[in-house]
């Protein structure tokens, strides 16, 4: 399961970069939300908001690294809500490591192909998507999972205040 949903999210992702690289290169803007949410090319060396974008190789090399060493600790989760989101979440950094590994400028510095643009906020793709709704999702069943370590706490605490 891990695997399909990893798959077909990289699969979404080239094939939708692949669509914005063909139908945008020409610079126009296509407004979907009016303002809030729209189509446009651009080519970003660096991580979110172009964060570092003359050190695109540093990007590559923490991508590969973390595409490379995530399944070995998913093998030790057991939730189908942590698995499905960590699936999202690795679709999303293999979908972004493509494009650094094989797009232009070229191999490791490659510019990830962003094209959906959320106001005047960011722009981003299909992979970084996939990365935060992977995030959120995870993010959100940690804290709210009965066994999560914030929730024992707090229940703890609840019961030692209640005491007299």
């Amino acid at each position: 399961m891990l695997l399909a949903i990893a798959t077909v999210t990289v699969i979404i992702d080239q094939l939708s970069k692949h669509w914005a690289l063909l139908a945008l290169n020409d610079g126009r803007t296509l407004p979907i939300l009016g303002d809030w949410l729209s189509l446009h090319l651009v080519h970003n060396p660096g991580a979110a908001f172009s964060f570092l974008d003359n050190a695109t190789w540093v990007f590559t090399l923490i991508a590969t690294a973390f595409v490379v060493a995530f399944p070995f600790f998913l093998r030790s989760v057991s939730s189908r809500v942590v698995l499905v989101s960590a699936a999202l979440v690795w679709g999303g950094a293999i979908g972004n490591l493509i494009d650094r590994l094989f797009r232009d400028p070229g191999f490791p510095q490659g510019h990830v192909v962003d094209f959906i643009q959320y106001s005047d906020w960011f722009i981003g793709n299909v992979a970084d998507i996939a990365l935060v709704a992977g995030f959120a999702v995870w993010g959100i069943y940690e804290l709210l999972s009965p066994s999560s370590p914030n929730a024992t706490t707090h229940t703890v605490q609840t019961i030692s205040e209640e005491k007299p």
